[in-house]
């Protein structure tokens, strides 16, 4: 069985989507959306009629924000969070998210055929704040293989 890598990642804005206050995030969406989308390794994201996952609601939180993705492997990700222009962005976060009291984002191994939901998505990142990375979900710092997975996965 082949694998792809799923993420997941959320974030609290500090105001609602069309204030002056999110305009630098909310008018380049688009842009930033294009570039994972042309970016090598992309293959799915998560995406409402607009084109972005903003309206998306999967707290009881207005303000909390998901965004999930599909890659091809945690490098091409990792190239495209760190090593594009989306990286300019990032380091503008504060601008536009509250700082997260717990891990906001999560990495999973899926089988290539499989598109993750947004409960998959929530548990893995519960999976994390409670138990730390392990195959079963992690981060960038603490990788595992896909096999990795399969072995965790297998043995529980």
């Amino acid at each position: 069985m082949h694998f792809h890598l799923a993420q997941v990642n959320i974030g609290k804005i500090v105001a609602p989507m069309n204030s002056p206050q999110m305009a630098g995030f909310a008018d380049n969406l688009d842009k930033i959306n294009a570039l994972a989308e042309n970016s090598e390794g992309f293959i799915w994201r998560l995406k409402d009629d607009s084109n972005n996952a903003t309206s998306i609601k999967v707290f009881e939180d207005d303000f909390l924000l998901i965004n999930m993705s599909v890659w091809k492997n945690i490098d091409y990700l990792y190239k495209y969070v760190y090593q594009s222009a989306h990286a300019e962005y990032l380091k503008r976060r504060k601008e536009w998210f509250e700082k997260m009291p717990e891990m906001y984002m999560a990495l999973w191994y899926i089988p290539e055929t499989h598109i993750p939901n947004s409960t998959e998505a929530i548990e893995r990142l519960q999976y994390v704040r409670s138990n730390g990375d392990s195959p079963h979900a992690f981060g960038f710092k603490t990788r595992f293989s896909a096999e990795e997975a399969a072995s965790f996965i297998s043995a529980h």
